[in-house]
């Protein structure tokens, strides 16, 4: 598992969402799907679904050029259903 570094807001999602930090930590390694950010250059979203979780999908957008790479934010994206 590469480092990584949370911001605020993502802390306060994941506890409000109650979102597991392993599952984040699994679609960081390994996503189903990647995209660049259209407005924010730096800025990469990883995609992965979760078994545990009625295969919902989970976005984590994260700044792939800082070091260690800091996770901006972490939801489940009901715009992905059906596309993975």
């Amino acid at each position: 598992m590469r480092p990584y570094d949370l911001t605020q807001h993502a802390k306060d999602v994941i506890s409000e969402r109650n979102i597991q930090v392993g599952w984040i930590e699994q679609v960081l390694e390994l996503p189903e799907l990647v995209e660049p950010d259209a407005d924010d250059p730096p800025l990469t979203h990883h995609v992965g679904r979760i078994k545990e979780y009625g295969n919902r999908a989970l976005r984590v957008v994260f700044n792939s050029r800082a070091n260690p790479v800091r996770i901006v934010t972490v939801y489940f994206d009901r715009k992905m259903r059906g596309r993975l």
